[in-house]
C-alpha cells in the first residue's frame, strides 16, 4: 500500500492567511496541519508517501518535511500546476502508484480514528469512510438503503439525500489510475472523486465504513479554530510525529 497526501490548491477560503503560505502548512495547535494526515498514514504502516503540492509552495514542503527519513518513511513530491479535482491526484501520481494499492488523504483533513486495520486489511476494490454531519450539502453524500448498503453518492447535493458525508480518506486498488483517466470533468471542470467512487459502487466493489470519532475538514476559519482546540485536547498525546 502506498499513500498520497493531496496538498495543492490555493486555500482561497482562508485568505489572507494563505497569501504567504499553503493552507496545509498553517499551524494546528503545535504542529503544521499536514502532520495530522501524515500521522494517519504512518500509523497505518504506510512507508512510501507522495505529497502533491502547488508549484508556489513546493520549497516550503521540502524544507519542512525533507526526504521523510526523520519520520521513518520515504517522501516523493509532485507538482499540481492547477487544481482540477481530487481524482487528478491519481493521474499525477501514476508513476508513484506503480501498480500498487493506494490510500489518499486530503492535507486539510484531521481524524480522531485510527484506520490502521481498515487499511491493512484492504483486499481490493475501493473503501471510503463516511461521517454523520449536520451540513451534508458541503460534501459528497452517501445515500444508504434499508440495510445500510450504499446506493449512490452525490457531490454537494442540492436536495437532501442523507446526513452521511464522504470524508477525505480514500483507499483504492491499482485500477484507480485508469478509472481516474477515464473520468470526465464535471460542470465545474473538475475530475470528481465522487465519479470515481460511483464507478466502484456500480461494480459492487465499494465498501463504505463509518467514522466514529471526530473528523474535521479544516478549510474554513471556523473549522480551523475547532481543529486547533480539538488537536490540543484530544490528539496531542496520540501523534507519532
Amino acid at each position: 500500500m502506498r499513500g498520497i497526501i493531496l496538498s495543492g490548491g490555493s486555500g482561497t477560503r482562508l485568505r489572507p492567511l494563505t497569501k504567504i503560505t499553503s493552507k496545509q502548512l498553517l499551524p494546528i495547535y503545535n504542529r503544521p496541519m499536514i502532520y495530522y494526515p501524515l500521522n494517519t498514514l504512518i500509523k497505518a504502516g504506510i512507508k512510501e508517501i507522495l505529497i502533491i503540492v502547488s508549484p508556489e509552495r513546493a520549497g516550503d514542503y521540502l524544507n519542512l518535511l525533507g526526504s521523510g527519513k526523520e519520520f521513518g518513511v520515504k517522501f516523493t513530491y509532485e507538482i499540481q500546476d492547477k487544481p482540477e479535482g481530487l481524482a487528478q491526484a491519481f493521474i499525477i501520481g501514476e508513476n508513484f502508484i506503480d501498480n500498487e494499492d493506494v490510500a489518499m488523504i486530503l492535507g486539510d483533513n484531521i481524524f480522531e480514528d485510527d484506520f490502521s486495520e481498515a487499511i491493512k486489511n484492504f483486499k481490493g476494490g475501493a473503501k471510503i469512510f463516511a461521517k454523520h454531519v449536520p451540513d451534508p450539502e458541503r460534501f459528497g453524500v452517501v445515500k444508504f438503503g434499508a440495510d445500510m448498503k450504499a446506493e449512490k453518492i452525490v457531490e454537494k447535493p442540492q436536495e437532501y439525500l442523507s446526513n452521511y458525508a464522504v470524508t477525505g480518506l480514500y483507499v483504492y486498488d491499482k485500477r484507480i489510475i485508469e478509472v481516474a483517466k477515464n473520468t470526465k470533468p464535471s460542470a465545474r471542470g473538475e475530475l470528481e472523486i465522487t465519479d470515481v467512487n460511483n464507478w466502484y459502487l456500480e461494480k459492487g466493489e465499494l465498501d463504505v465504513a463509518m467514522v466514529s470519532g471526530e473528523w474535521l475538514d479544516a478549510g474554513t476559519f471556523d473549522s480551523l479554530l475547532k481543529a486547533q482546540n480539538f488537536a490540543k485536547e484530544k490528539l496531542d498525546g496520540k501523534m507519532l510525529i
